[in-house]
């Protein structure tokens, strides 16, 4: 359970991912394998895998490249990205929309994806709840005012299970061919490893620093290129949530996709409204409506399995018969229903159709599929999970006999006649 995480994690960095390096002698460019840009968001699924959490969120989603990963992941159930940039969400929130092959085959899970337009400095109830947090290379891009509001936000207001939080190490810089100051145009500060640990050990967490990419042989007291901080919530001893407070107030509003328009970085009332750019609901098994679907589809096609094998036997006896050879007696009730049924009353077709314990049978251009045989199917077991929930189900988008005991399929043998 994610709820028992332990709250003194190690990690080992080389049994998570390839951090191999690379130097080029004639540029002295450093390259990581894989790129250090893919190890961080490995090393974020890693955990996801290991801990599993339901909910997580990304502050700084910016192209949604995390969450693309992440939705992936069978554990999670809620993904929310939060980022300033607008316009860099949209050009890529795509991606996170279903495919058709997910309404065909829909998950077992739910899943839902939002998107929210604005500044992480600022509290709102949507960002509540959540199982894991993360910021992978954001808190160097905030202003002075917004990072000082950025930890009780986090830490206090939002207060998740876990929290990782990446940031490049500026002891690593000197060995950045090109790297003056920082390492982007955006960063408004970069810090070394005392200053990040430093920075980290307010609020009601433990926390383990480790990073990602190697220095170079000989280089090693520099640190990661990228140093990570995973923190983990001290759990209350009395078992309340650490968040106690209230709060109905909504900093980031939500307005329709058409009203993007409405807020760019403007205030009203002392609070950024933040705007939902994107939500998207994944079918599921979880609804109803495509449960049923599901259903319907894997009876409907289990029934013509079982018509096409007791035609395909019914056909065989017919043959042995024909050839004088001695039918086989587990065929013989196919045989009667097939030559004597007219003489039957409906009534005691459908009792027989009714006891569970018969198998299949033909009566006329009719087959009698009882539902105990159609829910031993593995597939519609694992779906409906009890025979009164297929039974439920099923009605009325399946044919069944009048008192709903089995599946009603006809046999159509105009082409057979045609083609003799």
């Amino acid at each position: 359970m994610f709820q028992k995480l332990d709250l003194f994690l190690i990690f080992s960095v080389d049994s998570m991912m390839d951090t191999n390096l690379q130097k080029d002698d004639l540029t002295g460019t450093i390259k990581f394998i894989p790129p250090l840009y893919k190890q961080r968001y490995q090393f974020i699924k890693d955990l996801v895998i290991k801990y599993k959490p339901k909910k997580v969120a990304d502050l700084g989603c910016a192209d949604c490249t995390l969450l693309w990963m992440l939705k992936f992941c069978k554990c999670i159930e809620v993904l929310a990205g939060l980022d300033i940039r607008e316009n860099v969400m949209k050009e890529k929130m795509h991606m996170l929309s279903p495919l058709p092959a997910d309404y065909l085959q829909p998950s077992e899970r739910s899943l839902t994806v939002t998107l929210h337009h604005g500044s992480v400095a600022h509290k709102d109830p949507c960002m509540l709840g959540f199982d894991l947090v993360t910021c992978i290379e954001l808190v160097e891009h905030l202003e002075t005012a917004e990072l000082e509001k950025f930890p009780e936000v986090v830490f206090g207001f939002m207060a998740p299970a876990m929290v990782v939080i990446s940031t490049p190490n500026s002891e690593f810089n000197p060995l950045l061919p090109g790297v003056t100051l920082f390492r982007h145009s955006d960063h408004k500060f970069e810090w070394d490893r005392a200053q990040f640990q430093t920075a980290a050990t307010r609020y009601d967490y433990t926390v383990e620093f480790t990073g990602l990419g190697t220095p170079p042989p000989g280089t090693e007291n520099v640190g990661f290129c990228t140093q990570i901080g995973v923190f983990v919530r001290k759990y209350p001893k009395n078992g309340e949530t650490v968040n106690s407070e209230k709060h109905t107030e909504h900093a980031y509003k939500t307005v329709n996709f058409c009203c993007f328009w409405v807020c760019h970085n403007v205030k009203y009332f002392g609070v950024l409204h933040i705007i939902k750019v994107f939500k998207a609901v994944y079918p599921s098994l979880k609804d109803e409506k495509y449960l049923q679907n599901a259903v319907v589809s894997e009876v409907l096609f289990g029934a013509d399995i079982i018509k096409r094998q007791l035609l395909g036997n019914f056909k065989s006896e017919c043959k042995e018969h024909s050839d004088g050879i001695e039918p086989k007696l587990k065929f013989q009730p196919f045989k009667y229903f097939m030559t004597c049924s007219k003489n039957l009353s409906l009534a005691v077709t459908e009792k027989l159709a009714a006891d569970r314990s018969m198998e299949p049978f033909i009566d006329g251009n009719t087959v009698y599929i009882p539902l105990a045989k159609i829910f031993s199917i593995p597939k519609v077991n694992q779906l409906c999970g009890t025979f009164e929930k297929l039974s439920k189900l099923i009605a009325g988008k399946v044919a069944l006999s009048s008192d709903g005991s089995a599946v009603v399929v006809t046999i159509e043998y105009e082409n057979e006649e045609q083609e003799n």
